[in-house]
């Protein structure tokens, strides 16, 4: 069972993913939040897998609310939301520890797998969308070039394959067909490439070798 967290102003657009999260019979929602500040308090009092977080909130937008969810004792995997597509503040709540985003518009369909995917351990980096917004938003707060390198640098040529995967989106069933692994190889060499880039997710490490301008 996946215990899930939905966090947004709009009590509609709450009502409305609670009703389709309900409807999986693998996903239940634990708690709710109006802004940052009550997130952290549900994820305080609850044990949660998932949040589901609105980029722009009161109080506590979804940026700082991810960044200090990350930082809890037992961590939830951070989905952003947003209604705009290539919008700057999602890339920044990539970079604050966020596995992935959706749009609000996204299909119920897609939703409901995106859920299942951050909860196994994968990203949602693989819509073009989050591609380009990576791409459009590359400014000066993210690591500089010389730095990313050197961390990529410290991986075995094995984990580098595994990292170009990584950095298209590719979840850890499609690297272990790719390089023709098992599945569990695969999360053990992605365990070890968070480590030595000294990054807690898979997305920070496709930015990281987004910065370095890694092809693998």
């Amino acid at each position: 069972m996946i215990r899930t967290m939905i966090v947004d102003d709009d009590a509609l657009v709450r009502l409305g993913l609670a009703d389709l999260l309900h409807g999986d019979p693998d996903i239940e929602v634990v708690a709710q939040a109006a802004d940052g500040l009550a997130a952290i308090d549900q994820a305080t009092a609850h044990r949660i897998d998932v949040a589901l977080v609105d980029v722009r909130m009161p109080r506590m937008d979804g940026i700082t609310a991810t960044a200090r969810l990350r930082t809890l004792p037992h961590p939830p995997k951070v989905i952003t939301l947003t209604t705009f597509d290539l919008d700057e503040y999602v890339y920044d709540a990539l970079a604050a520890g966020a596995d992935g985003f959706l749009l609000k518009d996204t299909d119920p369909a897609e939703i409901l797998r995106a859920v299942h995917l951050v909860a196994s351990g994968s990203a949602m980096l693989h819509p073009a969308a989050a591609r380009r917004l990576i791409d459009r938003y590359h400014h000066s707060a993210r690591p500089r070039t010389a730095e990313a390198q050197s961390r990529i640098d410290r991986l075995t040529p094995r984990e580098r394959d595994v990292l170009a995967l990584l950095t298209e989106g590719d979840t850890n069933a499609d690297i272990a067909s790719a390089l023709g692994m098992r599945e569990s190889t695969v999360k053990a060499h992605v365990s070890r490439i968070l480590t030595t880039l000294e990054v807690t997710n898979r997305v920070q490490a496709a930015l990281l070798a987004r910065d370095a301008g890694f092809t693998g």
